[in-house]
């Protein structure tokens, strides 16, 4: 039996342009995902009591495939994080996954390697994808993905012409608000939407182009310690993520309210629902604001440890 977990995160600048290349900020957050693999005895692999299929479990088949796991296997999850919100689940129990698998197989994989297939996976089940929610699932912390090269690079990854260079970012003592809507928001669609708007529209991607210097300017105000622009940034940032199309009115609200509290507010994750972020002094405030708005607020403190092997931990029902 090995169990493996991996972080959830949130993602300060760059969501949907950094499937294009453009650079992106993302911070691992202390809510996690489990996954232990042990031999089933029966004949087919179950995941949580039932039998394995692509609909419910297409993360963790693709990881088996991806591995050439024959065994028929007894495999459990319990998760911290709201799936759909934005929060990065998908990536989580897709690394924690391979994770757990590469264990029960005897082996002792590198943070690259989970990275890479775990971002190969998640392409697969999605269509279209950038390595930023595996990458900071993998590795922890504050993760920058940018087209060229800065201080503290740890892996580069490419795909059909577009790549990434994956870097250790840093973050100042941020305190973190995330206000979830309530309204389940799955990834792939909004990633071909944005995916067809891109491909047939140049005003979509000059929008893309100027989320990457957003982002540029961010990382800049991050490492300075300058969390005015860091909000003033991330509203922008919003407001060009929304004229892609793929915030939501709950979404919307949700920034607007939280704003009068913040440095600044956005969605995070593949938006059209799932949850906004807001960098605050006050997050009690911003939580009020949030349920006063019907979203469900949680804080999150930044998670330094990626994935990783766990000695014991006893499943709940």
């Amino acid at each position: 039996m090995v169990t493996c977990s991996a972080p959830g995160k949130v993602i300060l600048f760059g969501e949907h342009a950094v499937v294009y290349g453009k650079p992106a900020i993302a911070v691992a957050v202390d809510r996690r995902l489990y996954c232990t693999v042990e031999k089933n005895n029966s004949d087919i692999t179950e995941v949580n009591g039932y039998p394995i299929n692509e609909t419910h479990h297409g993360y963790i088949l693709e990881a088996m495939k991806a591995l050439g796991v024959e065994e028929t296997l007894s495999i459990k999850t319990s998760s911290h994080l709201q799936s759909g919100a934005g929060l990065g689940s998908s990536a989580a129990v897709t690394i924690a996954a391979l994770g757990a698998l590469h264990g029960f197989m005897g082996e002792t994989p590198s943070e690259e390697l989970i990275a890479r297939q775990g971002f190969d996976i998640e392409c697969g089940v999605q269509g279209s994808a950038s390595p930023i929610d595996t990458s900071t699932s993998t590795h922890g912390g504050a993760v920058i993905l940018s087209n060229r090269k800065i201080k503290n690079f740890l892996w580069h990854i490419e795909k059909e012409g577009t790549f990434w260079n994956i870097h250790e970012g840093f973050v100042p003592n941020l305190n973190i608000v995330v206000g979830y809507t309530g309204v389940h928001a799955a990834t792939p669609p909004l990633v071909g939407k944005v995916s067809n708007f891109y491909n047939r529209n140049t005003f979509a991607r000059d929008i893309v182009d100027e989320i990457g210097e957003v982002v540029e300017a961010g990382r800049s105000a991050l490492e300075r310690g300058d969390l005015v622009q860091v909000g003033n940034l991330m509203d922008r940032n919003h407001k060009l993520l929304k004229i892609l199309g793929v915030s939501h009115p709950k979404l919307d609200s949700l920034v607007k309210v939280s704003r009068k509290y913040s440095y600044g507010a956005k969605l995070t994750g593949a938006g059209g629902g799932g949850s906004m972020i807001a960098i605050t002094d006050d997050p009690d405030k911003v939580s009020e604001a949030i349920s006063k708005r019907g979203g469900i607020p949680f804080t999150f403190e930044p998670a330094e440890t990626g994935f990783r092997y766990e000695k014991s931990f006893k499943y709940t029902q």
